[in-house]
């Protein structure tokens, strides 16, 4: 019984969805009845069926066109096919006529299906997110709950091939997860405790208990959601301007309308029918449906796209922008680099053993939550070297630590913590060297002087210079801008191989930088973390967030790249780019048919029904070639 019932619904939402095209075709087999009468001269009856097939077929797009007219207190598209319908009843053109909403009404039905087609990119990313969870509460057994229940620092339960229903962190256990639907990284991803996990991404092998620390309206999944539904409708330059033309061109086509209906006859000496039913025509074929569709599709389907491939574009106006990009201004940390230190370089004292040496150094640094002290006792961790305990350790915020082991005392530091002379004449002057390649170094000292050097350095991500290649081969100048000194941001930019950088920024210099780029080289991108370079972002043409997807970067940027890969912004170049490709044959295909259409009409070569083929295939051609961009190649 409630399959039954389901499918009923199903059915019913079916018809719903699809109401447009139904009536169109109800309309169309009305007319061929009509046409029979009319061969069979039954003429009231074909008269009265085809007025029958006039209200069927029309009422959706006259409702639509006269709602819009009153709001907007302009004439649009539909009006012109409704006023043409109606002109070629009157003159006695019925089957013409008919035949005119008919192709309108299935014309109109394609396009709502070719537009659906869009927009079932969020629905299908709406899907994505669970109803409900299994809460867990003590000793008890897991409960099922509504998402919407959950509260922050509940613990719920995610099984093997679950969805994360809520935002958290693991709480207990170890699990790979895919993450596609949010950052569109393809290679599943493993979660130890105290990772984030977000919902909507899916628990692949391990089970799960996760804290949830955001309620299910704030997930960074609904933010995606709500973000791509905006953008969806914010309407690019372009649009709006098309948009306004319609208003005009709309006017401009009854004026023309209203001269034709006498201007022929007194000046070419057509009689009244002809007259008539060549302004009919020209109502018709002039309207500027194909060019109206020119540019929403493409927009709607490239911002699907891009969000699909993890890359969230606010609105037609920032996919504009990225075309005409030419200079792309970069922050270091976090952005060409990995945004944490890693050591690249340990020596150790000729007469001290490496292994035990580095033991004690993470020993030391293992109580200091430094990044350095992170970075070194990372570095330990990987030698598989066994750290020391019991060491007794004295923090000197700025310069080092001092600390104790076995009666032995050790200073760990920079050069003028440990002794400048002994740092640089360390390992043949190493600390020069080291320090040109923009690395930061840091010193062990023991009763015998240096024992030994570890040095860090932020590493170039392998994907930024890929980035960087890309973006060059496009056209586009990277220029870097960090607040790092001259030394390291040389090195950095060398590695990364970015076009140029400018050294010892602060978030001030750098909008100081974006607003000369903007004057020199026009539209300018912008990337950085979303928190510092906040001001920089806001100058830009264009900003771009990096950041994995935090609430700050989804906030500030106009692009935002889900997953802290700078090869997205290249794809989104591309997809922009060809978007305007498509927006241009659009607009140049529409142009063209309705010039062809007007002077085949002036001409008497083309008939009511032919005009409408002409306009309407124009339009749904139009649509179809802007849903190209929902393709996965760009």
């Amino acid at each position: 019984m409630k399959n039954s019932n389901r499918e009923k619904l199903s059915l019913n939402e079916k018809i719903i969805e699809h109401k447009e095209l139904i009536a169109a075709l109800v309309s169309g087999f009305i007319i061929l009845l009509a046409w029979r009468m009319e061969s069979t001269d039954q003429t009231t009856a074909a008269v009265i069926a085809y007025l029958t097939a006039f209200v069927i077929g029309g009422y959706a797009k006259a409702k639509e066109g006269i709602e819009d007219t009153i709001e907007n207190k302009s004439l649009n598209v539909e009006m012109l096919m409704i006023l043409a319908a109606i002109g070629s009843a009157i003159i006695g053109y019925w089957m013409e006529g008919a035949i005119l909403i008919f192709i309108f009404a299935l014309s109109g039905a394609l396009e709502t299906y070719a537009m659906n087609k869009s927009h079932r990119e969020i629905s299908s990313l709406m899907e994505l997110q669970p109803e409900e969870a299994w809460l867990v509460r003590g000793g008890f057994e897991p409960i099922k709950i509504s998402v919407k229940d959950l509260k922050v620092n509940d613990h719920i339960l995610v099984k093997p091939g679950e969805r994360i229903p809520a935002d958290g962190k693991v709480y207990k256990g170890i699990s790979t997860v895919d993450e596609a639907a949010i950052t569109g990284e393809s290679m599943p991803i493993t979660k130890n405790i105290d990772d984030e996990v977000y919902a909507g991404t899916v628990n692949l092998n391990g089970v799960l208990t996760i804290s949830v620390t955001k309620q299910s309206g704030e997930t960074l999944f609904q933010k995606i959601i709500t973000l791509v539904q905006s953008a969806q409708s914010e309407k690019s330059p372009s649009q709006q301007f098309i948009e306004r033309f319609e208003g005009i061109y709309v006017k401009g086509v009854l004026i023309s309308v209203g001269i034709m209906m006498f201007l022929p006859h007194y000046l070419f000496g057509w009689d009244w029918t002809t007259t008539l039913y060549r302004a009919m025509v020209l109502l018709v074929v002039a309207s500027p449906c194909a060019l109206v569709a020119s540019i929403m599709p493409a927009t709607l389907s490239s911002i699907s796209n891009g969000a699909r491939n993890g890359i969230l574009v606010k609105g037609g106006l920032h996919l504009e922008h990225l075309n005409t990009l030419r200079v792309l201004a970069v922050d270091k940390t976090g952005t060409l680099t990995q945004g944490t230190p890693a050591v690249t370089d340990f020596i150790v004292r000729e007469d001290l053993n490496k292994d035990e040496t580095l033991a004690l150094i993470a020993g030391i640094e293992g109580q200091s939550n430094h990044p350095l002290a992170q970075a070194i006792t990372s570095f330990a961790k990987k030698q598989n070297v066994i750290v020391p305990q019991n060491i007794i350790i004295e923090d000197i915020p700025g310069y080092g630590i001092k600390a104790q082991y076995k009666e032995q005392n050790y200073t760990i530091g920079k050069p003028d913590f440990v002794g400048k002379d002994l740092a640089v004449s360390f390992s043949d002057g190493a600390l020069q060297q080291l320090g040109n390649e923009g690395k930061t170094v840091v010193f062990l000292k023991d009763q015998n002087g240096i024992a030994a050097l570890v040095a860090l350095k932020d590493i170039v991500r392998d994907e930024a210079k890929k980035a960087v290649s890309a973006l060059k081969e496009l056209g586009i100048d990277v220029m870097m801008l960090t607040g790092d000194n001259e030394a390291t941001a040389k090195t950095i930019a060398n590695e990364a191989g970015v076009t140029n950088y400018v050294a010892e920024c602060l978030p001030e210099t750098k909008v100081e930088h974006i607003k000369q780029y903007k004057q020199s080289y026009g539209n300018v991108g912008m990337v950085g973390d979303g928190i510092n370079d906040a001001p920089a972002l806001a100058t830009a043409s264009v900003g771009i967030a990096m950041g994995g997807g935090t609430d700050v970067a989804l906030e500030t940027a106009d692009v935002v790249l889900m997953k802290n890969d700078l090869s997205k912004i290249a794809y989104a170049v591309k997809l922009s780019r060809k978007m305007q490709r498509i927006v241009k044959q659009n607009i140049i295909f529409s142009l063209t048919v309705i010039a062809i259409l007007i002077i085949s009409n002036f001409f008497q070569a083309i008939s009511l029904p032919l005009g409408v083929i002409g306009h309407e295939g124009s339009t749904i051609l139009v649509i179809l070639n802007g849903l190209r961009m929902l393709s996965k190649n760009v």
